[in-house]
């Protein structure tokens, strides 16, 4: 389930203790033995809405267009040069660039060929092309759109009240053109008042329409966007009214078919519990973002949203006091139902 995005712009509590084993030798010494217990990590479960303002690290390439030049041709320079939606631009001529409006800056100050440092997917490529003369404004330019900026509505998983960290989403903010995942220059974690939810129906998943308020105190900064889940730290505690005291991680063979709890936010700004059912539980060897199929159960739910909708992604999984997981996608074609990531793998992918 994607979050909704519009264009614009953990970590344990590590409490050691250690059991004395005495033992006895064919000598008749005493010799003791220590064996290490490290405790549960705990955190705070989420479920708050939230915003995500982010600004991109780079320059990303959303689209390719056609230039009408001054001698009267039509031509784009970047499909020539060999660009692709979805690139990012780096550097130019060797300068690098954060912002949209620094690249015509750049282009328009050279006024001749440019060489472009390119990131394709995990590949840095160097492109070098010429800019064309805009009939329309006399402006050198590649005949690209790109931006540098990004915002949306989603779901707090998690926060670790020792190191401060927090997770949400559980899985990337990617560009709704493009489908690439965002890499974060800066961003932050905004609180987030939902205005209305519109519901879900088969063939179309519903959505959680909120606005961003108390823009000037965030809730933390944000250092990492992955297929994962977006990461970053606190600038102070974050509390759910729901549970006083943090809950212990479960891991995934502690997690069993049958009901649990989804944690996330609806109608009045409040934070809410709804009942779900596991039903079924894929065990992994490694991280992947679809761990568990969930169904919602809750009447008053499914009345409210018609079950998992836009928005709610992060939506913490709560099974017998442990958290589990989070709510990452929805069934296009059955809103009811939903994958969810296990939440170790959020956790590892917030140290790595």
């Amino acid at each position: 389930m994607k979050s909704a995005i519009k264009k614009g712009g953990l970590i344990f509590v590590s409490l050691l203790l250690t059991i004395i084993v005495i033992g006895q030798f064919s000598m008749g010494r005493e010799n003791t033995a220590s064996v290490d217990v490290v405790s549960e990590t705990m955190l705070v479960p989420g479920g708050h809405s939230v915003g995500v303002r982010m600004d991109v690290r780079g320059v990303l390439i959303v689209g390719l267009e056609e230039i009408e030049t001054i001698e009267n041709e039509k031509v784009n320079p970047g499909i020539e040069a060999g660009l692709q939606i979805g690139d990012m631009v780096l550097e130019i001529n060797g300068t690098k660039v954060y912002k949209a409006d620094e690249v015509q800056a750049l282009v328009n100050e050279i006024q001749e060929d440019v060489k472009l440092t390119v990131k394709r997917k995990n590949q840095k490529l160097s492109i070098t092309m010429t800019p064309v003369v805009a009939k329309e404004d006399h402006l050198y330019k590649l005949g690209v759109w790109v931006k540098d900026k990004t915002a949306g509505i989603g779901t707090l998983t998690y926060y670790d009240p020792i190191s401060q960290s927090f997770g949400a989403l559980g899985h990337a903010i990617v560009d709704p053109e493009t489908g690439a995942v965002l890499s974060v220059d800066k961003g932050q974690l905004l609180q987030a008042q939902v205005q209305s939810i519109q519901e879900g129906s088969a063939g179309t998943p519903g959505e959680i329409r909120g606005v961003f308020y108390e823009a000037d105190s965030p809730l933390g900064g944000l250092d990492k966007n992955s297929i994962y889940g977006l990461f970053g730290n606190a600038y102070h505690p974050i509390e759910n009214p729901l549970y006083q005291k943090p809950l212990a991680v479960g891991k995934q063979d502690q997690v069993e078919k049958g009901k649990a709890y989804i944690l996330t936010t609806l109608d009045d700004n409040k934070l809410q519990r709804f009942e779900v059912e596991i039903e079924k539980i894929d065990h992994q060897s490694q991280p992947a973002d679809k761990g568990m199929v969930i169904r919602v159960t809750d009447e008053q739910l499914l009345e409210k949203s018609g079950g998992i909708v836009q928005g709610m992604s992060g939506s913490p999984i709560i099974q017998n006091d442990r958290i589990i997981g989070a709510v990452t996608h929805v069934f296009v074609n059955n809103p009811k139902k939903g994958y969810g990531i296990f939440i170790e793998w959020m956790l590892q992918e917030a140290e790595s």
